[in-house]
C-alpha cells in the first residue's frame, strides 16, 4: 500500500488578552514560545463595542474580557517584537473589525511587513452579534455594507487575510440546535456574499467566495458535532457551486476555525471540564474530509473566572499532544462509508436545508433576524429544562454530585483577577496620547471618514489613515454611529402572557397569591448593566418568569445603572434582576445599589446573577445584594421561588 502523506497539523492557538496591551503581549510571546503557532486575540468590551476606555459606559469592564486598545499605540504595543509578517493573527472583532484591522495593518507597515503578505482573520460576522453575542454598534444593513468594505478591501490589498469569519459558535452558546447552527450560520454566508457580489468582478468572484472562512462550536455530543462538521463541509460546497456558481473545488472548500464549547463548562466539579474539552476536540480533529484548520481550546476554569497562563498552557498541551504524539495525521478520513455516520449527516443536511428555506422565504439572515433569535432563546429554554428534569445529564451538576474538593483550586481561587487599578492606568494612558496627537490631523481624518461613510463609499482607506493620524477607537466610531445611527437588537423575549406552563403550576399558584396581596402583577425587572452581551442568563431568566405568571421588564443588554433605576421607579418594580458574566460586577453593583438609594428605592431587593467568585459574593450581599447566583445555580424554578419570596410583602412572609 502506497504510503498516504501526513496531513500537516492545524494553526494551535489560546485565545488571549487581558489588562494592558504590554501585559498581553507578554503572554503573546510567551506562549508562542511554548510551541503556539498562531495568536487569538481577545478585546475588551469597550474596544469591541466602539468606546474609549475613559467612556461612562466603559467603567468596570476595562482590560476585564480582553485587551483595551484605544489607539495606534496600543495596537503598536500589543505586537511588540512580534513580526506581523510571518504571523496568523485571528482578531476576535465584529463591530469595530475595520478599525482594528486598520490599526493592525498601520502596524504592520511601522514594522515593514509587506501588507500583501499578512496572514490572519477579523471576524467581523455582525449577524451572530445581534442574535448572541450582543457587541453590536450599527443597524444591520450598514453593519453589512461595512463588512463588505472589509472583504472588498483585503481581496485586493491583504489577499491573505480572511476578511469574515461566519461565526456559528455562539449561536449554540445561545442554544442553538445542529441544524440552526448550520443553518443560520450558512444564511449569514449567503447575505455577505450577495451584498459583496455586486462589488467584485465576475471572473474574480470565485477567488472572493475562497476567502470567506467560518468560527465554529463544537458541543459534547461529539458523534453529531462530527457530523455537523462533515454537514457544513457538504452544505457550503453545494450553496458555493448552486447559488454562486463557483466551478473550482478549492474556492468551495469549508475552511474553519473552531473553539470548542464554553457553555457546557462547569462551575461544579471543574476539573471534570478538562475531559469535556478534550472529547469536543475530537470532534473536530478526528475527521480529515471535516479537519478544522485552526484550533482553540477554552481552560478548565473558564466557568470560574479569567484562566491564568498555567491552564492556558495546559490547554494547548492537548492540542499539540493530539498533533505531535498520536498517529491522527497519518490516514485519510476514519469515517468515509460509515453508515450510522452518513444516515446522521444526510439527517442535519435535510434540516438546515428546511430552514434555510424558511428563511430565505423570509427575505434572508438580515431580514430573519428577529424570528432568529426568538428560536435561540426557545431552544436554550429547552435545553435549560432537560437539564433541570435530569433528561439530560450533566456530571457533577444533575448527578454524581457529591466530590472531593478540587486540588486544582489554589489559593489564587484558581483563576486570574485583574488588578482595578488597571482601569486608571489605561485612561491616563489614553489622555496622554490624546494630548500628544496632532489635532488637526485627526480632525482631518475623521472629516475624510465621515465623508466616506455618508457617500457610502469604501471606509477602511480612512480608517488607515485615521490610524495613523491618532484618532482613538471611540472617535471611530462615533463617526460610524452618527453616520448609520445605533441599534438595539431584539431579546427574543416576548412580554405577553405565556401558555408554556407544564411543571410550573406550584409556582404560578404561589406568583398568583403574592400577586393578589400585592394588588398586581409581581414586577420582575431584568437588567444587564455595563457592556457585558451575552445574554443568555437574562434572557432565561426572563423567560421563565414570564411562564411562571410574572410581569415582567427585559429590555436587552448595554444598559447603565442610571437607566435600570429609572425602568425599576417607572415600572414600579418588587424585584430588580441584574446579569452580568464580565467579570464587572462590583464597581457595576456598587453603582447600581447607590442609584437605588439615592432614588429611594432601598426597599426593592436586587438579585445579581454571573460568573461570581465565593469572595465577591460575599461583597456583593454586603452592599445590600439580597441573592448571588452563579452557573452552578442552574435551578431556575429555584431562582423564581426566590423572586416570588423575596417580592412577597412583609406584612405576609411568614404567612
Amino acid at each position: 500500500m502506497p504510503q498516504m502523506q501526513k496531513d500537516r497539523p492545524w494553526l494551535i492557538r489560546t485565545y488571549a488578552g487581558h489588562s494592558t496591551a504590554k501585559a498581553s503581549n507578554a503572554l503573546y510571546r510567551a506562549n508562542l514560545a511554548k510551541g503556539q503557532t498562531g495568536l487569538s486575540v481577545a478585546f475588551d468590551l469597550p474596544t469591541q463595542t466602539g468606546y474609549d476606555s475613559d467612556h461612562v459606559l466603559a467603567r468596570g469592564e476595562v482590560g476585564k474580557v480582553g485587551v483595551p486598545v484605544c489607539h495606534l499605540g496600543d495596537m503598536r504595543a500589543l505586537f511588540d517584537q512580534i513580526p506581523l509578517e510571518q504571523m496568523n493573527t485571528s482578531m476576535t472583532i465584529n463591530a469595530t473589525a475595520p478599525w482594528l484591522l486598520a490599526l493592525y495593518i498601520a502596524v504592520a507597515e511601522e514594522q515593514g511587513a509587506d501588507v500583501s503578505k499578512l496572514q490572519g482573520t477579523v471576524q467581523n460576522d455582525l449577524i451572530k452579534e445581534y442574535l448572541s453575542r450582543g457587541t453590536y454598534v450599527c443597524p444591520p444593513k450598514p453593519s453589512l455594507k461595512m463588512i463588505a468594505d472589509v472583504a472588498e478591501y483585503c481581496y485586493t490589498n491583504v489577499p491573505k487575510w480572511n476578511p469574515m469569519n461566519v461565526c456559528s459558535y455562539h449561536l449554540q452558546e445561545a442554544g442553538a440546535t445542529p441544524e440552526q447552527e448550520l443553518a443560520f450560520a450558512l444564511a449569514t454566508a449567503q447575505a455577505v456574499l450577495d451584498e459583496l457580489k455586486p462589488r467584485i468582478a465576475p471572473e474574480d468572484f470565485p477567488a472572493m467566495v475562497g476567502r470567506i472562512s467560518f468560527f465554529v462550536n463544537a458541543g459534547i455530543r461529539f458523534v453529531t458535532e462530527m457530523c455537523k462538521m462533515r454537514a457544513f463541509v457538504d452544505l457550503w460546497d453545494e450553496i458555493c457551486r448552486d447559488r454562486y456558481g463557483v466551478e473550482d473545488p478549492k474556492f468551495r472548500r469549508f475552511r474553519y476555525g473552531v473553539q470548542v464549547n464554553s457553555l457546557g463548562l462547569t462551575e461544579q466539579q471543574p476539573e471534570n471540564n478538562v475531559y469535556r474539552i478534550l472529547i469536543e476536540m475530537l470532534a473536530v480533529t478526528l475527521s480529515k474530509k471535516a479537519r478544522a484548520r485552526a484550533v482553540q481550546l477554552p481552560a478548565w476554569n473558564e466557568a470560574l473566572g479569567l484562566p491564568r497562563p498555567w491552564d492556558q498552557q495546559w490547554s494547548m498541551r492537548m492540542q499539540q499532544i493530539l498533533a505531535y504524539e498520536t498517529d491522527l495525521l497519518e490516514y485519510g478520513d476514519l469515517f468515509d462509508g460509515n453508515p450510522a455516520v452518513d444516515a446522521k449527516v444526510e439527517e442535519l443536511k435535510d434540516g438546515a436545508r428546511a430552514e434555510l428555506a424558511n428563511l430565505e422565504s423570509m427575505g434572508g439572515a438580515v431580514a430573519s433576524i428577529e424570528y432568529m433569535k426568538g428560536r435561540l432563546v426557545e431552544s436554550n429554554a429547552d435545553r435549560l429544562n432537560r437539564i433541570e428534569k435530569n433528561e439530560t445529564i450533566v456530571v457533577g451538576v444533575n448527578k454524581w454530585t457529591e466530590g472531593e474538593p478540587s486540588p486544582l483550586q489554589t489559593e489564587d481561587g484558581g483563576i486570574m483577577v485583574v488588578d482595578p487599578a488597571v482601569e486608571q492606568e489605561q485612561i491616563s494612558r489614553l489622555n496622554a496620547w490624546r494630548s500628544e496627537r496632532d489635532n488637526d490631523a485627526v480632525q482631518s481624518a475623521l472629516a475624510a471618514l465621515r465623508a466616506a461613510a455618508q457617500s457610502g463609499t469604501n471606509v477602511m482607506e480612512p480608517s488607515i489613515a485615521a490610524a495613523k493620524a491618532g484618532v482613538t477607537t471611540g472617535e471611530w466610531a462615533e463617526e460610524m454611529r452618527k453616520v448609520y445611527g445605533t441599534y438595539r437588537g431584539p431579546t427574543g423575549v416576548s412580554a405577553s402572557v405565556s401558555n408554556k406552563t407544564e411543571g410550573l403550576d406550584d409556582l404560578r399558584d404561589a406568583v398568583n397569591a403574592v400577586s393578589d396581596v400585592l394588588g398586581r402583577r409581581i414586577k420582575f425587572v431584568v437588567g444587564k448593566p455595563g457592556l457585558d452581551g451575552h445574554s443568555n442568563g437574562a434572557e432565561q431568566i426572563a423567560f421563565r418568569a414570564r411562564d411562571c405568571g410574572m410581569d415582567i421588564t427585559y429590555d436587552g443588554i448595554r444598559m447603565t445603572p442610571a437607566e435600570l433605576v429609572e425602568a425599576a421607579q417607572k415600572d414600579d418594580a418588587h424585584v430588580v434582576g441584574l446579569s452580568i458574566l464580565s467579570g464587572s460586577h462590583l464597581p457595576l453593583v456598587e453603582e447600581m445599589m447607590q442609584r437605588m438609594r439615592d432614588a429611594g428605592l432601598a426597599h426593592i431587593p436586587v438579585v445579581v446573577g454571573g460568573i461570581i467568585p465565593d469572595e465577591d459574593a460575599q461583597k456583593l450581599k454586603s452592599m445590600g445584594v439580597a441573592r448571588v447566583y452563579t452557573p452552578k445555580d442552574f435551578e431556575l424554578n429555584s431562582i423564581m421561588s426566590d423572586i416570588v419570596d423575596l417580592a412577597r410583602p412583609p406584612e405576609i412572609a411568614a404567612n
